[in-house]
């Protein structure tokens, strides 16, 4: 239970949200098994998403698409529609936003909200404006919410993921006096922030579950994870001991993705191994156009370029992440090419290629300009903002290099999807 002088925090996720969109979209569907998978063709032949009906069939998140039609033949299997759950998204968040201004966006479906000052506006109970903003989501998008209740956000996100996904109501409460009864008998992996890695060490550490954790005086966790991981794992140890105890100080924060970006960067899987330099190089340039092309959109520069390599076997990879400063910040595609290609041929063990990344990093405003002896820095900025523009205005296909209309260029397939998912 919360009590009246803490905080109330909402942490709301959208159950199976992909699939749940698809069937709101296509009603006829309501009924059946349906999953969101990438182009089973392509190596992104994944579940995205399973409804309720297809999971108890024993599908999963994440699992291959062939597995999952072993499990369940009949399943309905619907590709992504990237720009459909976007927009499905911003509606569900202007619909807390009608219960309350602190609404976080934690991801494409969650939010957290902070409802602390809405309870004597609504003149209910927090389980009470719960189930009215399900019911309104439910009205108005027709997708099934769950919400966790706490006085802090890690509890209102562990009350999500471990209880109100997993009842009937869809709403579950843990307050600060409740975090000993429900959170500390849970195995260490039920604690949000510890992977499959993290759960191994911490078994090895003898903390088998939340309340290990949370027990533990925080200095001699402090020396377990030193004598683990080295002596820079003192922050870390904090982070998991907090978490493991349920405290949190930080605020729902509207606006958290207006912050300015560290880095800017797109990566890719291949539709099928890359055995070539120049099939790479392609691939590389549009990659780099991409970053480049949104560097310039927000108005930045970069003083570094970071490139990353997967290759076969795909059971156990190999490959490479290696990034260098360069001669100057720039913006610029065929600048910032030439570092990205003398990355690539300088780590490449030669293996076959199926995913390469490429990151600017080091970002700078666009107005702090290094001007170049040789060439003439405002003229190539005036081209970018030429072409950009044109793409801006008619697509991205609008102009494209001719090595885009190669076998290996992905440009044109790439323009109709959003995070590498149709739109």
């Amino acid at each position: 239970m919360i009590k009246k002088c803490e905080r109330t925090i909402f942490l709301s996720d959208c159950q199976s949200f992909y699939a749940s969109v698809e069937k709101a979209t296509h009603p006829g569907l309501d009924n059946l098994p349906v999953v969101v998978a990438g182009d089973p063709a392509r190596r992104s032949g994944i579940i995205l998403a399973a409804c309720p009906i297809a999971k108890s069939f024993g599908i999963t998140t994440a699992q291959r698409l062939g597995e999952a039609l072993q499990l369940c033949p009949n399943a309905i299997v619907m590709r992504p529609h990237m720009q459909r759950y976007i927009d499905v998204s911003l509606a569900i968040t202007g619909i807390y936003e009608k219960y309350t201004d602190l609404v976080e966006v934690f991801s494409i479906d969650e939010q957290f909200l902070d409802v602390t000052g809405s309870l004597n506006h609504f003149g209910c109970t927090p389980d009470e404006l719960a189930v009215m903003i399900q019911q309104k989501v439910a009205a108005s998008m027709n997708v099934r919410i769950r919400i966790g209740i706490g006085p802090t956000k890690i509890l209102a996100k562990q009350a999500t993921d471990n209880f109100a996904k997993k009842n009937a109501s869809g709403i579950f409460t843990i307050g600060k006096d409740d975090v000993e009864r429900f959170l500390w008998p849970l195995s260490i992996d039920k604690m949000y922030g510890v992977g499959s890695r993290m759960t191994r060490h911490f078994v090895a550490l003898g903390l088998p579950t939340i309340g290990h954790v949370a027990k533990t005086p925080l200095a001699t966790l402090k020396q377990k994870f030193r004598a683990r991981f080295g002596k820079q794992s003192d922050i870390q140890a904090e982070v998991m001991w907090r978490t493991a105890n349920g405290l949190d100080d930080s605020p729902v924060t509207p606006g958290t993705f207006d912050t300015p970006p560290k880095s800017i960067g797109h990566a890719m899987t291949l539709p099928r191994d890359y055995l070539t330099v120049e099939e790479v190089d392609v691939v590389l340039l549009e990659l780099t156009e991409e970053v480049c092309r949104d560097a310039r959109s927000k108005g930045f520069t970069s003083g570094t370029v970071h490139v990353f390599c997967m290759c076969s076997p795909y059971d156990s990879p190999t490959g490479f992440s290696q990034q260098r400063k360069m001669a100057m910040n720039t913006n610029h595609t065929l600048k910032v090419y030439d570092s990205v290609r003398e990355i690539f041929r300088r780590n490449w063990n030669g293996l076959p290629v199926r995913k390469v990344g490429v990151t600017l990093g080091t970002l700078a405003g666009e107005e702090i300009t290094q001007l170049d002896l040789f060439e003439d820095v405002t003229k190539l900025r005036e081209l970018d903002r030429v072409v950009d523009g044109i793409k801006d205005r008619f697509g991205n296909t609008a102009i494209i290099r001719a090595s885009s209309l190669m076998k290996a260029g992905l440009a044109t397939d790439r323009a109709g999807k959003i995070g590498g998912h149709y739109r």
